[in-house]
Order: structure tokens, then sequence, then C-alpha cells
């Protein structure tokens, strides 16, 4: 049996999914599109890879539907031992994800021994991607979710994770604007590369 102590594999994110609706390899790649995907990123060749693994590990089941005029598909469900599974790897801790780690911080931490135009440039451009990305998520909202307070169960639950990211993109932009605003009130006396401390 596959063993995954503290901490999340694809294999985890695909049982959740499974387990709001049985579907194919190339259904769920499609799910990962439009939802998961968001959270949990994962190719299509690395879903239909990792659901070979699963079945033949015994988390899921696969069974050939037939399809008019096309090859049967195989739709993929979860099977007892994938429930125990779940079961297993909700209960556990979850893994810190940790203090801030991204490519841009530490080139806004060194702001000082670079172009503050081209730096904000870049950061102008994160926030633009965020921003769109929290659109997207807007729009789901608005979409699936026009009555929040009534939602119960597995709508309930997928609501609030899209609510998480929401407030992670939101919070991004909040803070991109943040250093924008404080490049350009550098940008013109910048201080010296050796005059902060180093911390």
């Amino acid at each position: 049996m596959l063993d995954y102590p503290h901490r999340m594999a694809l294999e985890h994110a695909l049982l959740v999914s499974l387990s709001e609706r049985a579907g194919s390899g190339y259904e769920l790649a499609r799910r990962f599109d439009k939802s998961i995907g968001y959270f949990w990123s994962a190719t299509h060749q690395q879903i239909y890879r990792v659901l070979k693994r699963m079945e033949d590990n015994g988390w899921v089941t696969g069974r050939a539907v037939p399809q008019a005029g096309r090859p049967d598909k195989k739709v993929y469900s979860v099977s007892d031992a994938g429930h125990g599974e779940l079961t297993r790897w909700i209960a556990e801790p979850a893994e810190d994800v940790g203090p801030l780690r991204s490519e841009l911080g530490v080139k806004i931490r060194a702001a000082a021994y670079g172009d503050l135009g081209e730096l904000c440039a870049e950061v102008e451009r994160h926030r633009a991607l965020h921003g769109q990305r929290l659109e997207v998520y807007r729009l789901i909202e608005k979409r699936d979710f026009p009555a929040p307070d009534r939602l119960t169960g597995t709508p309930l639950y997928q609501y609030l994770v899209l609510r998480g990211g929401v407030r992670v993109e939101a919070g991004f932009i909040e803070w991109c604007d943040e250093v924008l605003a404080g490049l350009r009130r550098t940008e013109t006396t910048a201080p010296q590369p050796d005059s902060p401390a180093e911390r």
C-alpha cells in the first residue's frame, strides 16, 4: 500500500475529486483545469499516471463505459481502501507551509542592487497575474455559490476553499500595492547597497 506520511500527494487530491463524483481520466483532468487545479496543480499526464498507480494499489476501481461511435472510456471510483486512505490522510496533521518563499520576495529584498524601475515592472506583472486569478475566483463564486449562507455538505466545503483562494489572492495584490508604493517612493533616492544592516 502507498504511504505518504505527513504530506499531501496528488493521489489525495484525486481521491477527493473522485469521492465527489466518479470520472474518467480525461474528466478528472478537466476538473483539475477548472477547480482543484487552482489549489493543487497537475498535468494531464501526471493524472493518468497516478490513476494507474492508484488502481494498482487498490485505492480506485475502473470500469469500462461504452460510448457511441467512440472507444469505451474507463470511469474510476473510490474503493473502500481509497476511502480508508482519504479518512486517514484527513485526520493526520497537515504539513506547515512555512514562511513566505518566493523569487519575487528575494528580488524585492535585493532592490538596492538593481534597477528599481525594472523591479516595479516585475511586481506589476505579478500583481496583474494574481488579479486575473482573483477575477476568476470571484466569477466562480458568483456563478456557483450565489447563496453561501445556505450551503451545506460538499458545496459548503468547496466554497470555503474557494474563499481561501480569494483571500490569498486579494492579500497578495494588497502586498504588491504596498511594495510598489515603497519602491516608487524611494526610486529617485535609493539607499546605498551596504546601508541596511543584514538581518
